[in-house]
């Protein structure tokens, strides 16, 4: 009779702080990887600018259901799989290893670039609201090239402490970023009226201008999926990991259609159109007599960026251990702080790098307004790509579980093949605007990467067999052993 445990003694993810995190730590990831306060204030005049204010709520609205789909496809694989790998080991326990490298590749440039995007972010809007006491600063990049790399040494040293309190310091920011713009949101609409709500509310758009506006505002969306990288982490994951994804995928869609709203009826009050507008926070609180609110609107939307750019390195350096555990990337990657159960290394050897991005393309001469928008591009195209695959994975997924149905697979097919579309859409509308650059390194670095991948499979056949960990019960989460 044999002596082998029925189950192994050691969690293939061991070193992680397992099972730790209470599900308003979870909730915190996703919130704050999307950064609702900065989208809400960004997205709609993003938006209009590119298919008319007309098409802006219509086009929300779509993107909005595309991200609940989306969330419920993933949700297929968090019910069953605790990954820190997300959306990665989803595919690999899919689609297979070659697919699970692509989307692998896909996901480090999704969480990397937003990341940066996030750090430049909050740079540039420091520098804005510290140029309203020293209207000098106003002239260019070189405060907000500072505060990048300031606000990248406090992010560094923030997750370095652990997932607990990264996790706390998000969610404090985001909750009270988001009150500040619900209340400007209640605020705005209150003034204007029932008659101007309900005329901002008639869409006046055609179909294509809809399809272009529900591309660029699916950008906005994405990083609800990143709850997923705690599935180990959690108290709860097969609970509170879902949870977490979808209500952040529909209550930030929610705020972003109210804001949606509320600037379509202030700026109609205003007698202009939320395409001309240039800084809606501004604009706004000038025309409606609150212009004390823009400094505080402004540093709301600083500390949602930081918060963006926290919850998103955590969950790119946890992709990263996974890798590196496997052996798909170095191995030096997969270890943890033995005291703090947080992947040091990994963090250590990206944050500084993408701290680093923003600050060198500015020093090479790009604004820092345009490298923003140059990141966003890669950072929205590895995010979509990664979602289209992770769709397309479910069938047969649920197949090899033992667990296919016909609603599921049929709303997993369709939500990839929309996906693919809005990914070639966004992609092609790049071109000939400052976002071009972005849609040329994201194809070069999606190429090379999955070149790198793949070939390092075919090095070693054996990986093969390796890809796709999650964590595992052990001993020690048995009824009766010991912790």
């Amino acid at each position: 009779m044999s002596s082998r445990p029925v189950v192994a003694v050691r969690s293939p993810v061991h070193g992680l702080a397992r099972r730790s995190l209470p599900v308003i730590d979870v909730i915190a990831q996703p919130l704050s990887a999307v950064a609702p306060s900065a989208a809400a204030t960004t997205l709609p005049l993003l938006v209009a600018a590119a298919s008319g204010a007309g098409a802006v709520l219509v086009a929300v609205a779509v993107a909005l259901v595309l991200a609940v789909a989306v969330a419920a496809c993933v949700n297929q694989f968090t019910r069953r799989i605790a990954a820190t790998g997300s959306l990665y080991t989803f595919v690999v326990r899919g689609l297979g290893p070659r697919a699970g490298v692509v989307t692998g590749v896909a996901m480090l440039l999704g969480y990397g670039f937003v990341a940066s995007f996030a750090l430049a972010g909050a740079g540039w809007s420091a520098q804005r609201l510290a140029a309203r006491a020293w209207p000098g600063l106003a002239t260019g990049d070189a405060p907000a090239l500072v505060a990048v790399v300031a606000l990248g040494a406090a992010v560094w040293w923030v997750l370095r402490r652990g997932i607990r309190r990264s996790a706390r310091v998000t969610l404090v920011v985001e909750v009270v970023s988001m009150t500040l713009i619900g209340v400007l949101v209640v605020a705005l609409l209150a003034a204007a009226g029932p008659g101007a709500v309900a005329r901002a509310a008639t869409p006046q758009t055609t179909v294509p201008d809809v399809v272009v506006g529900t591309v660029v505002a699916l950008t906005a969306f994405v990083g609800f999926e990143s709850a997923a990288t705690l599935g180990a982490e959690a108290r709860r994951p097969f609970r509170t990991v879902p949870r977490a994804i979808l209500w952040t995928a529909a209550g930030t869609g929610a705020l972003y259609l109210a804001a949606a709203w509320a600037q379509l009826v202030g700026y109609a009050r205003a007698g202009t159109s939320l395409a001309d507008g240039v800084s809606p926070v501004d604009e706004l609180t000038t025309a409606f007599g609150v212009a004390w609110a823009g400094p505080v609107l402004d540093a709301a939307v600083v500390a949602s960026f930081v918060a963006c750019a926290m919850a998103s390195t955590t969950a790119l350096v946890r992709v990263l251990f996974t890798m590196g555990r496997e052996g798909l990337a170095p191995r030096g990657l997969g270890r943890v702080h033995p005291g703090l159960g947080t992947p040091t290394p990994a963090l250590r050897v990206t944050l500084p790098l993408l701290t680093a991005v923003p600050v060198v393309a500015v020093l090479a001469g790009a604004r820092l307004w345009e490298v923003m928008q140059a990141l966003l591009v890669v950072a929205a195209g590895g995010y979509v790509a990664a979602y289209a695959l992770v769709c397309a994975a479910v069938p047969p997924f649920l197949r090899r579980v033992g667990e296919r149905t016909r609603g599921p697979v049929v709303l997993a097919l369709a939500t990839a093949v929309v996906l693919s579309g809005a990914l070639a859409g966004m992609l092609l509308l790049a071109h000939g605007t400052p976002r071009r650059a972005g849609a040329w390194a994201f194809a070069i670095l999606l190429g090379a990467g999955a070149v790198a991948g793949l070939a390092r499979l075919r090095r070693r056949p054996p990986l093969r067999s390796r890809l796709g960990v999650y964590d595992e019960p052990v001993a020690a989460d048995l009824l009766g052993e010991a912790a």
